[in-house]
């Protein structure tokens, strides 16, 4: 089972695949996600024990440093945030809900990680990059209490890095926007 999340932006796309082969020959790692992100950068998300996820990444920075943009590493990510980048999302009919939405995918997947860490919620949709312009969002349900609190964590994160985009509360979402809200990508990217 995975215990990190490291996120690694890069430059190019030549320098992004390149990082890819460096990164799952170094260590045990799986890769959730390599692809193009706008504008122009190559965006690798992977997951697996800490060391191993500290050693790939470790390896990307000594080999492809210099097309280096952003680095994000997650030793004790929770377990619903790597459900969720797994497409396995909690909807039910939500007390309230909660979207945060950033800047850069690091900062938002930080930011994710801590609101459920901090709160009691569910991921209830996360999207990254693709038709977003590079930026990305989370949602969390729960109870409005909980909610609240997870949507300040997830802020006081975002803002600490300046790439807090927008959050919004919804209270009593209506049954009919739920579905819509929290319907897969267009061009999903995960799983």
């Amino acid at each position: 089972m995975a215990d990190a999340l490291a996120l690694l932006e890069l430059d190019s796309v030549a320098s992004g695949l390149a990082a890819v082969d460096t990164l799952v020959k170094r260590a045990p790692v799986e890769v959730l996600e390599a692809n193009l992100i706008e504008p122009g950068r190559f965006l690798i998300l992977f997951a697996g024990g800490v060391a191993e996820v500290e050693e790939s990444a470790a390896a990307v920075v000594e080999h492809h440093g210099d097309a280096l943009q952003s680095q994000m590493l997650l030793p004790l990510v929770h377990p619903g945030l790597l459900s969720g980048l797994h497409g396995e999302l909690h909807t039910g009919e939500p007390d309230t809900l909660g979207v945060v939405e950033g800047t850069d995918v690091a900062g938002t997947l930080h930011a994710a990680d801590r609101s459920l860490k901090e709160a009691d919620v569910v991921l209830a949709g996360i999207r990254l990059a693709i038709g977003l312009g590079g930026r990305a969002y989370y949602v969390v349900a729960g109870e409005q209490h909980s909610v609240e609190a997870a949507l300040e964590a997830g802020q006081a994160i975002l803002t600490e890095r300046g790439t807090l985009h927008r959050i919004e509360c919804i209270k009593r979402p209506h049954a009919e926007m739920v579905p819509w809200l929290l319907r897969p990508p267009p061009f999903h990217l995960f799983g």
